[in-house]
Order: C-alpha cells, then sequence, then structure tokens
C-alpha cells in the first residue's frame, strides 16, 4: 500500500472512531444545504409568478374575488388564475416594453420584439407583424394590477426567512459537531502518540533528537487538527453544496448543468497536481520545522557552552541554513498555490459566465423567448454561489497538503515497534542479580560487551569500575532492560528478566544518576513522582532520611518549594539529596548509583555518603564507581576494559593481584597526593 494510501486510511479510522457525531453533523450540514438552496428556487417563482407574471393575458369576468383587479369599470382576472367554471368576456393583454407598461384590449402574443409609437403598440414575431392600440398605465393602475400578488409575495419571502432560520439552526449543530470531534479526535491521537513515546525502546530516542519528536506531538498534531477541523468540514460543506448546487442546475436546464460538470474533471487534475507537487514541498517543509526545533531545543540545553566556547555565531549559522531551507520551500509552495489557486477559480468563473452568455443568447434571448427572468435569476445565482465552494475547496489544498504530510510523520512514529506494556505487579523480589556469559552490541556484531559472567547475592553492594567506553553503563542499561542482550541470559533470583515485561523488571529498581534530573513541580511531588502509594508522609520522611532537610527548612515553602526546570535553583549536592530520597521512597529492592559523589565538593560529599549509607540498607547495590576511594567498602568490585570483565574481588584482594585495578588506584591515589601538595 502506498504511503499516501496508509496515511489517509488511518487518517479515516481516526474519523470512524466518532463516526456518530460526525454523521449527525453531517446530516445537519446536509440539511442545512438543502433549505440554503431553495433560494434561488423560491426567487424563481416569485419573479416569475408573481413580479412579472402580470404580464400576461386578463379575462374580464363577472365576479369578484383575490385575484381579481378592478380596471375602468370592469373586473379582470389573470389567465392562470380562472377557474375551470369560470365564463370569461373580452381577453386583454399587459405588456412591458422598456420600464413602462401597457394595457391593450386584445389578446395579443407575449413574446417577440415589441415597439410603442403614441398609442399604437407593435409586436414582431417569426411569423407575423402585430399592431394593437394600447393604453399606458400609470403608477397607480399598475399597483392595481400587482395588489392580487402581494400575499404571495409575503408569503414566498416569509417562507424563504423561515427556512434560513432553520438551516441556520442545522449550520449551528454542524459547525459545533464537525468542530469539537475534530478536537477530539486530536486529543485521542496525541493520547496514542505520547503513550507509544514512553512505549519506544530507548534507541529510539537516541537516534531522534529530542526537538523532532517534540515537534510531532505538538506541531504536526496541530496541522492534523487543522485538517479535521477547517480542512475536513470545508471539503464536506464544499461538496456538499456543489452536489445540491448540480441538482438544482439539472432541475434548471440539463444542457447547462452538463456544461458545468466539466468544473469537476478540472478540479480533479488540479488537485493531483497540487497533491504532487505540494506533498514534496510539505515533507521537507515539516522535516526542516523539525530539525529547526532540535536545533534549538539543544541551543538553549547548551547556551552556556555555547557562549562559553564563542560559538554564538556557527550556531547562528546552523540556525540560518535551516531557516532558509524552510523559507525556500514555503516560497514554492506560495508560488505554488499564488500561480494557480485564486487564478484558476476566476478563469473558471469567467469560462463558466461565458458559457453562460452564450448559451442563453443563442438559444433563449430570441424571437421566441423561452427563457423567462426567473430562471435567469436562479442560474446566475446557482453559477455565482457553484464557485464559492470551489473556491474553498481550493483555497484549502496548501492546509490538506500540510496536515497530510503532517499525519504521515505521526503515523511514522506510531508505526515504529513500541514494547507491550504490563503493569501487572509481581512480588517483590530479593534482588540476588546474575549475568550468565552476556555480550551486547548496540550496533550489530559491534560489541560492547563480550561474554560477561558475574554474580550479586541479595544485599550486597557491587562496584563496576574501568576507564571510559569499557562497559560499566551498559551494563545497567541491560539489567533495567533499556535493551535485550544478543547473547547470555541475566536473572534476577533465578527468574530470567526476558520472562518479565520491561515495567516488571523495573518495578523494583531504583536509580541515581550522577547528573540528578528533577521535573518542574515541587520538592515533594519529585520525591512522590506523583505515584498514589507514595504518601506526603512517607516522602518527607525520606528527604529527613537522607538529610534533605537540612537545606529544605531554609527554603520559604520548605517541602512544597517549587521546582524549576531541570531544577536549576538548586545547587548540585541538593538535586543529588532529593534524587536520594526518590529512591528511597520507592523502596527498591536493587539500586543502581551512577556515581552520586563524581561531581561534589568534599564537605557535600560527607553529606551525601551519609544518605548512600541510609540509601543502601537492606537492597542490593549496584555502583558505578569513578572514585575508587568511595567504594573501598563493597561486598564485590568487578573491573572492566573494552567490554571484557579482567578482574573481581574485594578492595583488598585486587590491590593485592597489583592489576589493572591496582594501577587505576595507584594513579587516583597519585593525583590525590599532588593536589594536595
Amino acid at each position: 500500500m502506498k504511503a499516501g494510501h496508509k496515511t489517509e486510511k488511518k487518517l479515516f479510522h481516526y474519523a470512524w472512531m466518532f463516526r456518530k457525531p460526525i454523521s449527525i453533523g453531517l446530516i445537519c450540514l446536509v440539511l442545512a444545504v438543502a433549505l440554503e438552496l431553495t433560494g434561488p428556487f423560491i426567487a424563481k417563482r416569485l419573479i416569475d409568478q408573481h413580479v412579472v407574471g402580470i404580464e400576461s393575458t386578463w379575462h374580464q369576468v363577472k365576479s369578484e374575488d383575490d385575484y381579481t383587479v378592478a380596471y375602468q369599470g370592469d373586473i379582470y382576472k389573470r389567465e392562470d388564475r380562472l377557474g375551470r367554471s369560470e365564463t370569461t368576456d373580452n381577453p386583454a393583454t399587459i405588456l412591458q416594453v422598456g420600464s413602462s407598461y401597457y394595457f391593450v384590449d386584445q389578446a395579443v402574443p407575449t413574446t417577440g420584439k415589441r415597439e410603442v409609437e403614441g398609442d399604437t403598440l407593435t409586436i414582431q414575431t417569426p411569423d407575423e407583424k402585430l399592431s394593437a392600440q394600447a393604453e399606458k398605465l400609470s403608477l397607480t393602475e399598475l399597483y392595481r394590477f400587482f395588489e392580487p400578488e402581494r400575499p404571495a409575495i409575503y408569503r414566498l419571502l416569509g417562507l424563504y426567512v423561515g427556512l434560513l432560520l432553520i438551516a441556520a439552526v442545522f449550520q449551528f449543530w454542524n459547525t459545533f459537531l464537525l468542530q469539537r470531534t475534530s478536537n477530539r479526535i486530536i486529543q485521542q491521537m496525541r493520547e496514542d502518540v505520547f503513550a507509544h513515546i514512553q512505549r519506544l525502546p530507548i534507541s529510539y530516542f537516541i537516534n531522534q533528537p529530542a526537538g523532532k519528536v517534540v515537534a510531532r506531538v505538538t506541531n504536526d498534531t496541530e496541522a492534523i487538527r487543522e485538517l479535521y477541523v477547517r480542512v475536513l468540514a470545508t471539503f464536506v460543506t464544499s461538496f456538499v453544496y456543489m452536489t445540491g448546487i448540480y441538482i438544482a442546475l439539472f432541475l434548471l436546464d440539463v444542457r447547462l448543468a452538463v456544461m458545468c460538470l466539466l468544473l469537476v474533471p478540472i478540479i480533479a487534475i488540479w488537485m493531483g497536481v497540487y497533491k504532487y507537487f505540494g506533498g514534496k514541498y510539505n515533507k521537507v517543509v515539516r522535516s526542516t520545522v523539525s530539525d529547526m526545533n532540535g536545533n534549538i531545543n539543544e541551543a538553549i540545553q547548551c547556551m552556556s557552552i555555547i557562549q562559553a566556547f564563542r560559538r554564538q555565531r556557527q550556531t547562528s549559522e546552523e540556525f540560518e541554513a535551516l531557516n532558509s531551507k524552510h523559507f525556500i520551500y514555503q516560497k514554492k509552495l506560495i508560488r505554488l498555490s499564488a500561480l494557480t489557486s485564486h487564478n484558476l477559480v476566476n478563469v473558471l468563473r469567467n469560462l463558466a459566465f461565458v458559457a453562460f452568455i452564450w448559451y442563453f443568447g443563442s438559444q433563449s434571448i430570441s424571437a421566441q423567448g423561452v427563457i423567462t427572468i426567473g430562471v435567469l435569476y436562479a442560474f446566475v445565482d446557482y453559477l455565482t454561489r457553484l464557485f464559492q465552494p470551489v473556491n474553498d475547496l481550493v483555497n484549502q489544498l496548501p492546509q490538506l497538503e500540510q496536515a497530510r504530510v503532517a499525519a504521515g510523520r505521526v503515523f511514522e512514529m506510531l508505526e515504529e515497534e513500541g514494547e507491550d506494556v504490563k503493569d501487572s505487579k509481581v512480588p517483590r523480589y530479593k534482588g540476588h542479580v546474575r549475568f550468565e556469559h552476556v555480550s551486547f552490541a548496540y550496533e550489530k556484531d559491534e560489541y560492547i560487551l563480550k561474554d560477561i559472567d558475574f554474580e550479586v547475592a541479595a544485599g550486597q553492594t557491587a562496584a563496576f569500575v574501568g576507564h571510559t567506553g569499557s562497559g560499566k553503563s551498559s551494563i545497567m542499561n541491560l539489567l533495567f532492560r533499556f535493551y535485550d542482550p544478543q547473547k547470555g541470559t541475566i536473572t534476577i533470583d533465578g527468574q530470567d528478566t526476558k520472562d518479565w515485561s520491561r515495567q516488571q523488571v523495573r518495578s523494583h529498581m531504583g536509580i541515581v544518576l550522577q547528573d540528578p534530573f528533577l521535573f518542574t513541580g515541587t520538592i515533594l511531588s519529585n520525591v512522590t513522582m506523583n505515584d498514589p502509594n507514595i504518601s506526603r508522609e512517607m516522602a518527607i520522611r525520606a528527604l529527613k532520611a537522607v538529610g534533605a532537610d537540612r537545606f529544605i527548612k531554609k527554603l520559604p515553602n520548605q517541602y512544597d518549594e517549587p521546582v524549576k526546570e531541570k531544577g536549576s535553583s538548586f545547587s548540585m549536592g541538593e538535586r543529588q539529596l532529593i534524587s536520594f530520597a526518590r529512591a528511597l521512597a520507592f523502596d527498591p529492592a536493587i539500586l543502581i548509583l551512577d556515581e552520586a559523589t563524581a561531581n561534589i565538593d568534599t564537605e557535600t560529599e560527607k553529606l551525601i555518603q551519609n544518605a548512600l549509607q541510609v540509601l543502601k540498607q537492606g537492597r542490593t547495590t549496584l555502583v558505578i564507581a569513578h572514585r575508587l576511594s568511595t567504594i573501598q567498602q563493597a561486598d564485590q568490585i568487578f573491573v572492566l576494559q573494552h567490554g571484557t570483565m579482567m578482574e573481581k574481588g574485594t578492595h583488598a584482594q585486587l590491590l593485592a593481584e597489583e592489576g589493572l585495578y591496582y594501577q587505576m588506584y595507584q594513579m587516583q591515589q597519585g593525583k590525590v597526593k599532588a593536589a594536595a601538595m
């Protein structure tokens, strides 16, 4: 299936989820359109039957009724208003010549070319030329002949106004239902996208900058919202209006309606052309917007580094390159629309009116006079109305293509293979961790870990040391099931971690990072993570246990002190203590520490070391160590080099072996002595 058709199918699927309100809205739309399109028919009847209808043959009658007119002592009635049993005498005719009306005291043709000279009216027909005596009607006399038509005119006008008011009610419900449903569709789509993001493997976010992911959740879904809110409503409304207008045109005149049908293939061809070129340009535009978001996000996060290394000009140039690319393709889209959209509608409108004039000029405005003013008005009205939906369709094509491309990007992310979320609880495990001949590669055959084999008993503290790139963090990533190894098995209390869902594996694990991350909120919300199972009292108790209450008591709002983005208003040590309290509150069976004291000053380090002792009690602790002096009390120390387990043992045992660990320790001790001197 082509990507475009696949995208359209999924967009339809989301609309189908809310088919009931959409169907009701569309029914309201059809009814509103049908009621509105009765206007020209009512106007046609009003003009032909009641406004210019007096230009007809009249008959002298004996009795008066609602349709009779008194003129010069006699009573007259229009021929089309005569009853079957009524007797008539002395037919007469009322004809319009220029802006005046004339009364002819005999029956004469109502078609043909007319001229008046004095009191003589001449009528030229294809068959003959007739002359007759005619009396010019005064304004008062003319109004008298219009008098019988006034009630019908008022009724038709009242009917038209009533239909418009009813149509307005249906139009309101159509607009309300479609727009509310459109927003509900986007709400559902954003919920699906955000939920799917949380199921995506960590590898996806490594390959995708955060700005690009954010752009798909916000910018792209907003473009899709425009599709449902404006584009869909416009297209449906336009198609319904055009269908209704074509039905009306066919009822008025089949030949002209067939000529107007030429608009349909022209619009279809134009939409296909725009879809091809507009789709290509929009893909570049949407992709560039994502790149710009990623660039801006990175620049803001790293602004201190950019300014410190005087990279402002280079950073601006990188952004300007993306901005220029965006501008160029936006300009192409604008040119594509400007060259054709408005011009196309104008050309089509003019051609349609040329055809209209030619048709009526050659076929109707003749001596036979087969066209009435009412029909002429109705055709002009419907043709004028026909081009409004055409104009709306063409003007919405840019938004349609933007939405299609944006939808393709969103659905592309939704198609990324996610992980099943299984939150069912597993009993709290003891924390016996074992890696059996584990090998792992981020990229195919480029193994970061090679045949790793170790075991940590429940309640023990194990440290992993090694130079950068040795594989320490990769071991933690595997234990957390951010990734799965290509070879070997990982067990907790003898249970293969692959037999549990990723959520179940992590349900009794805690982690404290070297650079702790705090969320926007309060100190307490960063400890509880809004988990209903962790009460305010439990969170405060955890903060006190790790010693964080020493600085919290000095804050204006204490435990409810607001936390800005990333906790920038707190020092590194304060952020670290809050993250310790978070881990303690969740009471994990396995605790992973990415050397929490690596970036801490000596005074704060003592406070943190005390907090660590509290945190380690009663749980298995795995430490990624940078300072070897902080892990001397560990039950086991594993030394890694280039993904291979080189040594294992206690601090004393490894020093006695005088191997790699010994060299690392001596090197660090030498630096410490040099620093002291």
